[in-house]
């Protein structure tokens, strides 16, 4: 597999788990606001998705932290980062219906 070929895949790739881990970051910061009626679901969802993405522009301490004290990065190839991103989505985080959770069930009336 070539170097472009490679460093494309690991972009889609990384882009395509940002967007589904934004499903259940969503899920989880909304539930609340949404169950007890605080916010219309829209809104609520409306507003996760800016300040998720203002979150990202606001601090990168978490990327430096791994960057500068948990890994060597020299050691870290595109074909590292493939392997890590796609171990990770096979883990069961590709996204809400895959997740490895019991799906909903409806229950059946007794009452024939």
């Amino acid at each position: 597999m070539g170097s472009t070929t490679l460093l494309i895949s690991v972009i889609v790739t990384a882009l395509a788990f940002d967007f589904t881990n934004g499903f259940h970051d969503t899920a989880n910061a909304v539930a609340t606001a949404i169950a007890t009626g605080a916010l219309r679901p829209r809104l609520a969802v409306l507003l996760s998705a800016l300040l998720n993405v203002a979150g990202a522009f606001l601090s990168l301490k978490v990327a430096t932290t791994i960057a500068k004290g948990i890994i060597d990065s020299s050691q870290v190839t595109l074909t590292i980062l493939a392997a890590a991103l796609l171990g990770d989505r096979s883990r069961g985080t590709c996204s809400p219906g895959c997740s490895g959770f019991p799906r909903a069930r409806r229950m059946r009336s007794s009452a024939a």
